[in-house]
């Protein structure tokens, strides 16, 4: 079939709306953004605006990137912007630099072909077959995502039902959920992270295979499991995504000793934790990764410390410093994080237990304070405090001490200059 009749083809199937039936500018597209799309279109190509950016621009949200399509291969791309480099070997893509910004393009994908025996692998090791605008938004995960904006004439151009989800406010897969969730397991956690996020429901036939398929996100990669866990604590939707984690069944084929402590409400604290940690994200302070999965594993290691202490009631401190290290070691190296986030989170989970039984003299207490952890396990503890009800007074004592010690330091006189003999010959 001739390139005129895939686009005759492709424009039939479409849903096509026009510039004044959307809400989209491009006042609020970055100016680099759309430097970007006008010269792949005046060179030529096909040059769209794609996936969650038009998605939060037609919500009026404001999107965290903006990512662009087109039928320029990535050596075609890197020919058009000297500020250019291509990436990636499953997917290859260029990024167009700026000072302030990354703008990433892509060339349309389509599905890459597969074996006819109906048990081969599904699992997607190979991402670089191109295609046409409908082939690459038939290969997108969910609808709302699989969205284009032309920028040749302003248009929304919808191949997938994207925008009647939009309105109805459903995550919806792509195709056979069955067949989707096999080929890349972690769109069951994205279903669950976009639900959470947009204040959506999942439609019915993706949640269900969501149910089928929990076990299967054991095969994806770990990097990029813990990466999405990751991104769900960062950005302020814990509470709602975990909570969806939890009724599916996703988090337990995961996390099996997380799931175990928080499910069923054993530790009602952990919800009350996760809110107080969305609302702390979405003020804008700044939480180290550290902190975010140490909220996330502090119900399951207190729970097992409590157990701990009730069979040795005289725990000294260095037991319980293993104890700690031991537990958190395979689930850190379960989810492959790196060796310098997992000794952080030990240090973190380990001074949040000496802070609760501070050292008595002065002097042990300063030197706490300029402890590389007591930064992390000060906010950690500040989380559990305010959400278990317990230690909220010994928060406040290390708080009020740890500033009267920095506020010492910073109003104390710069040390004096010894002056150097000179040595005579």
């Amino acid at each position: 079939m001739s390139d005129e009749r895939i686009a005759s083809s492709e424009q039939e199937t479409a849903v096509v709306v026009d510039r004044s039936d959307h809400p989209i500018s491009r006042r609020r597209i970055p100016e680099n953004v759309l430097k970007v799309l006008y010269r792949l279109h005046r060179s030529g190509y096909r040059a769209y605006l794609c996936g969650g950016s038009v998605r939060d621009l037609l919500m009026m949200r404001t999107p965290k990137d903006f990512d662009i399509a087109t039928d320029a291969h990535p050596a075609e791309i890197r020919r058009l912007f000297r500020n250019s480099r291509i990436i990636g070997r499953r997917f290859r893509l260029a990024h167009v630099i700026f000072q302030d910004m990354i703008v990433e393009v892509s060339t349309f994908r389509r599905e890459p072909e597969r074996g006819t025996d109906e048990n081969a692998e599904l699992l997607i090791t190979d991402d670089n077959t191109f295609g046409s605008p409908l082939q690459d938004a038939r290969r997108r995960d969910f609808t709302i995502n699989a969205l284009f904006y032309n920028i040749a004439d302003f248009s929304v151009i919808d191949y997938v039902g994207g925008l009647d989800d939009l309105n109805q406010k459903r995550v919806r897969v792509i195709g056979d959920p069955d067949i989707r969730f096999r080929e890349d397991p972690v769109r069951m956690m994205r279903a669950i992270e976009f639900a959470s996020r947009l204040g959506f429901e999942i439609e019915h036939d993706t949640y269900e295979a969501i149910l089928r398929h929990r076990t299967e996100i054991l095969k994806a990669s770990p990097p990029r499991v813990a990466e999405e866990i990751l991104e769900v604590l960062r950005r302020g939707w814990s509470r709602e995504a975990f909570r969806r984690m939890v009724d599916s069944g996703l988090l337990e084929p995961l996390l099996p000793e997380v799931y175990r402590a928080i499910a069923g409400d054993r530790t009602p604290y952990f919800w009350k934790m996760t809110e107080v940690l969305d609302r702390t994200v979405q003020s804008g302070r700044k939480i180290s990764d550290a902190v975010l999965l140490s909220v996330l594993l502090l119900p399951w290691v207190m729970d097992e410390l409590e157990q701990e202490e009730k069979r040795k009631p005289k725990l000294r401190i260095g037991e319980v410093m293993l104890f700690i290290r031991e537990l958190i070691q395979p689930v850190c190296a379960r989810m492959a994080l790196p060796a310098t986030t997992r000794h952080h989170i030990e240090q973190a989970v380990e001074t949040l237990w000496r802070l609760l039984e501070p050292p008595s003299d002065r002097r042990s207490q300063i030197r706490f304070v300029y402890r590389e952890p007591f930064h992390d396990a000060l906010a950690l503890l500040e989380l559990y405090a305010f959400s278990s009800g317990k230690y909220v007074e010994v928060f406040r004592q290390w708080q009020s001490f740890a500033q009267r010690v920095r506020r010492a330091e910073a109003e104390a006189p710069p040390p004096a200059r010894r002056r150097r003999r000179r040595r005579h010959a």
